[in-house]
């Protein structure tokens, strides 16, 4: 998923070619993701209409196919696979429609902020793709992650006291001036497009894309490709053409960015798709890579697994990615409760209070 656009994005996912990679028991493809690219997030501040335009799904399956970015998506059978699927897009807190999941069951409340709960793990992998939300530094805290974005160049209202903040340049619309003093401004690393390969999200042609990228690189940033939706070790998908014109112009591509929604929703399985997505993307570009939406979820419409499910997932997922060394961040979509799947996939309700994910993602990283 990406930034949040305006409410009421849906986009249809293109047929894309099935990545050649066969797992197990795993009808959805190498990733067991569904491959609808997306993101819910809103988009950041100063976008133009063409970049907030209506936001289409991520692959929730593990294909590699967006879903949902940021609050809303939703993808077929898995990100990283080709499937036809839609996902709803909408900017947090914007209501547009009811995921259908089985109840999350007696949250916890969130520690004070600088007081994690008991059994919090502190991970430098472990982030947090959010927006402003009540609770929201409390919430921090008790998840022990130790960066965060807002898909936008600056945190605006939804900065955190602690962790690292790291921008995003979400489209065309947000390279600006402004937005790029402001990424400078934050240091360290900057993420580039949210989606570009979907027409609800930044849709970028890879021409588009190239012909922008100089002006990120010129703020002498740590480099993160932009995020698709799906496809990402699809030769001549639209990553596989960024990356080559890229080197063939001697432009910097430091890391690659990911998004993965899978529409299995048994645990073991979800996860052995995404760690083989992955892997797949690592072999082919040999670069580090940060995973910034995934989750469990099907789109079309938005469906989630049972409570027990999902938080069984974040535990064996998160285990898993910590275990990778070309893996370095990761962050699940989404850290509050997104408007599609709900408290299927939110980490944390309003007040900062964790919900069954936000418990299990608390002791990631042991």
């Amino acid at each position: 998923m990406a930034p949040r656009r305006a409410p009421g994005r849906q986009a249809a996912a293109t047929l894309l070619t099935a990545l050649a990679l066969a797992t197990a028991g795993c009808a959805s493809g190498p990733t067991g993701a569904q491959v609808l690219p997306t993101s819910s997030a809103p988009a950041p501040a100063g976008t133009s209409p063409a970049d907030a335009g209506t936001p289409a799904a991520s692959d929730p399956t593990g294909t590699g196919t967006p879903t949902t970015s940021g609050p809303a998506g939703s993808p077929a059978t898995s990100r990283g696979l080709a499937v036809v699927t839609t996902r709803p897009s909408t900017p947090p807190g914007a209501t547009t429609r009811t995921a259908t999941a089985a109840p999350v069951g007696a949250s916890t409340p969130a520690a004070s902020p600088g007081s994690p709960a008991k059994g919090t793990v502190r991970s430098a992998k472990k982030g947090a793709a959010t927006w402003a939300f009540t609770g929201a530094s409390a919430a921090f805290a008790d998840s022990g992650a130790s960066w965060y974005y807002t898909w936008s160049a600056s945190p605006g209202a939804a900065a955190i006291g602690s962790g690292r903040f790291v921008p995003m340049i979400w489209g065309s619309g947000s390279v600006t001036p402004a937005a790029l003093a402001q990424a400078r401004n934050a240091g360290g690393t900057l993420l580039g497009f949210n989606e570009p390969d979907l027409g609800g999200q930044s849709n970028l042609t890879v021409d588009q894309a190239l012909a922008l990228w100089p002006q990120l690189q010129g703020t002498g940033l740590r480099l993160v490709s932009p995020a698709v939706a799906s496809g990402g070790a699809t030769a001549g998908g639209w990553l596989d053409r960024f990356l080559s014109g890229a080197a063939a112009r001697g432009y910097r591509v430091d890391a690659i960015a990911l998004h993965w929604y899978g529409g299995d929703f048994d645990p073991a399985r979800a996860t052995a798709q995404l760690r083989q997505y992955l892997t797949a993307v690592h072999d082919r570009y040999h670069k580090p890579i940060w995973l910034t939406e995934y989750a469990l979820m099907r789109f079309g419409p938005t469906v989630t697994p049972s409570a027990d499910q999902q938080a069984a997932f974040v535990t064996a997922s998160t285990a898993m990615l910590e275990s990778l060394a070309f893996v370095e961040r990761y962050a699940w979509f989404s850290f509050p409760t997104p408007k599609e799947g709900g408290l299927g996939t939110g980490l944390y309700s309003p007040g900062g209070v964790a919900t069954a994910m936000g418990r299990a993602y608390r002791r990631a990283g042991a």
